[in-house]
């Protein structure tokens, strides 16, 4: 839903104020820079490891029986993580790194602190960190303390990779050809993974990398790291790598060209149009060109997406548009310079507007580094035409430019052009515009602790129709240590900002947010750290007449098993700007400008996670709407047998108190999902979803066979029923199979 406000003072005092707005916010981020250490060395660059060639490869297979470990350094004498970041880990672990012309060769054995089996989910790749047993290790292949590559196991052997971006974050979306073992033993699993150097990407020529190697330990409740990391970061925080020194320069993989074909038969039934049955085969092929070793071009034609997971609903009671996340494979590697530009709520791009509502075609994506400072990432996407929208192209073109030890400025802009678009009155043209374009700088900062992280966004969007007040200005600064949490934001979305291939769920409004943190660490007893939080969110029209107030103060305690517990008190006021259903099912809307004011409380607590049996719930009482009242129960319930079995079991339920005409409505959200795994190769996957409010019952079986390393053999089936009388929509089966040849 967008919110578009025809305030006369509107124009008046947005183009009066928001300036004066982001002139104090850049003279607070200039002073700070000052003292940020921004030019500081790196933290850890001490820790050091050294790699060196091998002429007889090591053997996959978990066992610690060849020259090449024997030779090797080892990397040991991890620190503790958590639960204190005061003391060495007692989760001994030992690193080996070899490499040679084809692969990078590593090696972790695991002791076991305590006695017992391991703990784990499952088999299934790109597991929870924090519900495994697991070693990952984290490179920084570029040694710009920002982008890298991100592998590993938990201790049964299921595998996760990813890519790593703004510093510490990682995308565990991204798949590549590699292959790893793990093998357990009575007092120790040994993990090994040879990584070939085709499969990442990183500058030509270099001999040192950013490196960190992680072990998290669930019996012992222990995270640990071999460069120390503090307890407030995650070990996947490249600010804190050791190095990785190269006796020589990592190999040039040479060419690598890279062709991944599909086949694909489907088979669909629409119940609800009463449509006959319909049989489809197709085929289509992504390739993967290394222009560089650290620049890649990726090409697809008719690509399919049917294999991806089903998302995960919710009962929905916002006034906008609700936010999914991206899982399509082409659009991930190196996808964070264009989908994370900006902030959640005001994305410039947003991948999944692409081949929302028709095929695409085909289409390229250019990404990577062109040298030390500089990334570049141009992509364009055609779509086919339908009944109800023109042919389209997406052109996306994305530059980021390091500056001092971890910041960048960032470029992007965005254009969609519509073909054949119909000449016919306003009224009656698509959902679309003719053309919709958008340009955006952004300063992205981060000092060489971590400590200090903000951004300044400045965005422009040109529409046929929509002119003036067409900007966006965001900014935010945030320091953050063992104790203290303080930081702030500000936005200002202009009434006719418009980025069709965006989400920026709201328009016309200038939002501050403060926010203040602290935490307690006692020295003994089963508290680990408590402390407050205070969070202030305020929306304004262009006048700054409040439109939306959210405060609350909560309390988060963390026990030394990892449990959690957390309380919250919260004040809500909204005026409405436009009329707004607040059931969003019964179909009576409450006029624009109508007042509501309301307090409500919070509890949540997740169990401990090293229990096979698992469990959480957030508990939430207060007032609504219009002098309502609301009671929701959102709860979790998780089992597993390892480490074949993982039962998720979800359930939501929120009932709404109001006056007539919506009087009292009950939705109950079910989701169990059942993860089977009979070997790491091997998935399945059910996925049942009851969503009252929706009217919808839906299942999703998936199963995927990873037959050889990138390549699969899919099945998936899907059904939606109308809960009452429980007739079925529609039905589909698909049979997918993809195969990864490379050179």
């Amino acid at each position: 839903m967008q919110i578009v406000t025809n305030n006369d003072n509107f124009r008046y005092k947005t183009a009066k104020n928001c300036p004066d707005l982001k002139i104090r916010f850049t003279l607070i981020c200039l002073c700070c820079l000052l003292n940020l250490g921004l030019f500081a060395q790196k933290i850890n660059h001490k820790y050091l490891y050294h790699i060196h060639g091998v002429t007889v490869p090591p053997k996959i297979d978990g066992v610690m029986d060849e020259e090449a470990w024997r030779d090797a350094e080892v990397a040991k004498s991890f620190k503790m993580v958590l639960p204190m970041d005061t003391s060495f880990a007692k989760a001994y672990t030992e690193v080996r790194m070899v490499y040679d012309q084809k692969n990078i060769y590593i090696l972790a054995i695991c002791y076991k602190p305590l006695p017992g089996p391991n703990m784990v989910e499952s088999l299934k790749r790109d597991f929870s960190f924090v519900k495994n047993d697991n070693f990952i290790f984290f490179m920084d292949t570029y040694n710009d303390q920002t982008n890298g590559f991100s592998f590993g196991s938990n201790a049964a052997g299921a595998e996760w990779d990813g890519t790593m971006y703004q510093g510490g974050s990682v995308d565990l979306t991204w798949t590549n050809k590699w292959v790893s073992a793990v093998k357990d033993y009575p007092d120790k699993y040994i993990f090994e993974a040879a990584i070939p150097f085709k499969s990442i990407r990183y500058k030509k020529g270099i001999t040192e990398w950013g490196i960190n190697f992680s072990r998290n330990d669930l019996k012992s409740t222990e995270k640990s790291a071999w460069a120390p990391v503090p307890r407030q970061f995650p070990t996947a925080s490249l600010a804190y790598t050791g190095t990785l020194v190269w006796d020589n320069p990592p190999p040039d993989p040479g060419s690598n060209i890279s062709i991944i074909p599909y086949g694909l038969t489907s088979i669909t039934k629409d119940y609800t149009n009463n449509k006959s049955i319909a049989v489809k085969a197709s085929a289509g092929v992504d390739a993967k060109i290394a222009v560089s070793s650290a620049l890649n071009l990726d090409l697809t034609v008719n690509p399919d997406f049917s294999q991806v997971d089903a998302d995960k609903q919710v009962i929905d009671l916002s006034r906008f548009e609700l936010f999914y996340p991206e899982t399509r494979q082409f659009f991930l590697e190196n996808g964070d310079q264009f989908n994370n530009f900006g902030y959640a709520s005001i994305r410039p791009f947003f991948s999944r507007r692409i081949g929302l509502g028709s095929n695409i075609i085909g289409g390229f994506r250019l990404s990577g580094k062109l040298d030390k400072n500089w990334r570049i990432g141009v992509m364009n996407m055609q779509t086919a035409s339908n009944d109800s929208l023109p042919a389209q192209n997406f052109t996306t073109i994305a530059l980021q430019r390091k500056i001092f030890a971890r910041s960048n400025i960032g470029f992007l802009f965005v254009n969609k052009e519509s073909f054949n678009y119909p000449d016919v009155p306003p009224s009656s043209q698509p959902n679309n515009s003719r053309y919709n374009a958008n340009i955006g700088l952004e300063f992205n900062l981060a000092s060489s602790s971590n400590a200090w992280t903000g951004k300044e966004l400045l965005l422009k969007s040109f529409t046929p129709g929509k002119t003036g007040h067409d900007f966006t200005d965001a900014g935010n600064i945030q320091y953050t240590n063992k104790y203290w949490l303080i930081g702030g934001e500000y936005e200002y979305v202009g009434a006719n900002y418009n980025a069709e291939v965006g989400y920026v769920p709201r328009h016309g409004y200038i939002k501050v947010n403060p926010v203040i943190g602290y935490l307690f660490f006692p020295s003994a007893g089963p508290i680990l750290s408590h402390g407050p939080q205070l969070n202030l969110t305020d929306y304004y029209d262009g006048a700054f007449n409040p439109t939306d107030n959210r405060s609350f103060l909560s309390y988060l305690v963390t026990f030394r098993n990892r449990s959690t517990l957390t309380t919250l008190v919260e004040h809500d006021y909204v005026k409405l700007l436009s009329p707004f259903d607040p059931t969003n099912f019964v179909g009576h809307s409450l006029a624009t400008g109508d007042e509501s004011h309301w307090n409500n409380l919070e509890l949540s607590y997740f169990s401990v996670p090293q229990s096979v049996f698992t469990y959480d719930f957030t508990f939430d009482y207060g007032g609504y709407y219009d002098n309502g009242k609301k009671i929701s129960l959102a709860t979790d319930f998780g089992y597993r047998f390892q480490p074949f079995v993982n039962i998720l079991w979800s359930t939501t339920v929120s009932r709404l108190q109001l006056p007539s005409p919506w009087d009292t409505n009950t939705f109950w959200l079910i989701g169990p999902k059942i993860d089977v795994t009979l070997t790491n190769k091997f998935f399945l996957t059910g996925y049942y979803q009851y969503n009252q409010q929706g009217r919808n019952f839906n299942i999703n079986t998936r199963l995927q066979y990873r037959y050889r390393p990138a390549s699969d053999f899919f099945i998936v089936y899907t059904d939606n029923y109308l809960p009452r009388p429980f007739n079925v929509k529609n039905r589909m089966l698909v049979f997918k199979f993809t195969y990864w040849l490379n050179n």
